[in-house]
């Protein structure tokens, strides 16, 4: 392979140099003649071109253009898509993060360079923004052309829609709600569909941007067509909240927030750690969110709007007295519940089943701890519950049997039961179980631990987004959401006068020896 002289054995050679791996193919680099290692080079930099849009940025930079893990999340999206996936992709994260140039400037060149037959829409909010992009990718185009292997089409070469020469491909930018005329597209990126919170709060923005959507962007797109849906969230109802109601089967969610929240983080992050260190590390986000405040961070930095407040619960009153979990570790506790309210009922709003674990101390402060809801079969919202209950070292498992009856019980029982079997209780005896029948009097329920929240007894230990969004957003006369019912269950049963020293009901097996 060093010694290659004949084209066609070049050829050859180059062909097999592209199928080896990354190793070999650096081994295969190291041993070859000065003139054919300068093919290889070439050969290196085509692949790079070819490999994701953050790759060909490299190579046209040199190496300056921002790379980071967040953004190869994106590449590979469009690596998808370029495979001839069928994709519907929604990624959400903080401003100021490279969404907007690998998704709607390097994200298109790459793609027109790999298919230059293909059609390409790109839309923002404003015309004007879109039309930058488009003018952004053109330019890259017309100055890269021999790298790229393509150009522009003479005659069709302005900002808002130019064609590639030789082929059907091409660019159409438009601002959401103007038109998207021409052929039908490929690919749709949509990158921040609203111009900030003024627009998202309006009902008739929103009403707006979601027709457009229907009528204008989907029409255009071709049978096997991808959307590509790129922005921060403003309001529960903004474009991406809105699909994420109507059709969450369809999208592929990549939910990135500029502090991460969960465990199940896109990018393995732990909670608290930031989502681009080099760039924005945790205490220079600390120093944004005290300057834009706290609606403005959850929605814009969080990706966790915040609406309006509802009726009973304000949002002052949970940041107000909101612990860390070093706090925590300070805070001895009586008793420790576990509350359960199973999804049931039609509609969304019950998919959910609520579990959510709250303590109270002897002086008759409350703590939720954990918020563990989730989309949860029967078997399974039976054993998490459980297994919180035995992580926590609860004394009650708080249930709702307004749409399981005794079943409910009975799940609890033999999800415990499952665990002890398994050697997985610690010993521990099972929790009580108290049955709670909240079919009527939500309101009257809601009220009173609202009120303890408003006395600034109730903390919550750390932060726990859609719990404290279902709080503040509820109004009576709406059905009440699973995560808030199974907190109001868990501090109602806390906060019984009789339950202040033992429980509820008696205990004779001297589960809270240890507790104040």
């Amino acid at each position: 392979m060093a010694t290659a002289t004949d084209p066609a054995e070049y050829r050859a050679v180059l062909d097999a140099y592209r199928a080896l791996p990354t190793a070999e193919r650096f081994r295969v680099a190291r041993r070859a003649s000065p003139e054919l290692r300068l093919h290889l080079a070439r050969v290196e930099r085509d692949m790079a071109l070819d490999r994701s849009p953050g790759a060909l940025a490299a190579v046209l930079t040199g190496g300056k253009e921002m790379q980071a893990p967040h953004l190869d999340i994106i590449d590979r999206i469009y690596q998808r898509i370029d495979a001839g996936e069928r994709i519907r992709a929604m990624v959400t994260m903080p401003p100021r993060a490279g969404k907007s140039r690998r998704t709607s400037r390097w994200g298109p060149a790459w793609y027109l360079r790999k298919q230059p037959d293909h059609r390409f829409m790109l839309a923002s909010y404003a015309a004007h923004l879109a039309d930058d992009h488009g003018r952004w990718v053109r330019n890259t185009i017309t100055e890269h052309a021999p790298t790229l292997g393509i150009n522009l089409k003479y005659g069709s070469q302005a900002a808002n829609r130019f064609d590639i020469e030789g082929h059907e491909g091409g660019m159409v930018t438009a601002g959401v709600g103007g038109a998207l005329t021409g052929r039908g597209a490929h690919v749709a990126a949509v990158d921040d569909p609203f111009k900030g919170s003024e627009d998202a709060s309006s009902p008739t923005q929103r009403e707006r941007v979601w027709d457009w959507w229907q009528s204008v962007l989907l029409t255009r797109l071709e049978p096997n067509g991808s959307v590509l849906l790129v922005n921060t969230r403003w309001d529960d109802d903004d474009l991406s909240g809105r699909l994420l109601k109507e059709e969450p089967e369809d999208w592929i969610v990549i939910d990135l927030p500029a502090i991460a929240l969960t465990a199940d983080d896109p990018l393995g992050r732990q909670p608290g750690e930031a989502l681009w260190p080099s760039r924005f590390n945790v205490d220079d986000y600390a120093r944004i969110r005290k300057s834009v405040g706290e609606r403005v961070w959850w929605a814009l930095y969080q990706q966790q709007p915040r609406p309006l407040e509802g009726g009973v619960w304000q949002w002052a009153w949970i940041t107000g007295n909101r612990v860390s979990r070093a706090q925590f570790l300070g805070i001895d506790l009586s008793r420790v519940v576990v509350a359960i309210d199973p999804s049931g009922g039609a509609g969304t709003a019950n998919d959910e089943t609520g579990i959510v674990a709250a303590g109270r101390t002897s002086e008759g402060h409350y703590y939720v701890t954990e918020d563990r809801s989730g989309r949860h079969g029967a078997n399974a919202w039976g054993r998490e519950a459980c297994l919180l209950a035995v992580e926590l070292k609860a004394d009650a498992l708080v249930v709702e049997t307004n749409f399981g009856g005794d079943m409910t019980r009975q799940v609890l029982i033999q999800a415990w039961n499952e665990l002890e079997r398994q050697n997985l209780t610690q010993g521990m005896p099972m929790p009580r179980i108290v049955e709670v029948n909240a079919k009527q009097g939500k309101r009257l329920r809601a009220e009173p631990i609202a009120q303890l929240y408003e006395q600034s007894l109730v903390h919550h230990v750390g932060e726990w987004p859609a719990l404290e969004n279902q709080m503040v957003t509820w109004i009576p006369g709406m059905d009440s959401p699973d995560r808030m019912d199974a907190a109001v269950h868990a501090l109602t049963e806390l906060a019984d006068p009789a339950s202040a020293r033992v429980g509820s009901t008696s205990y004779t097996d001297r589960r809270l020896q240890g507790r104040r």
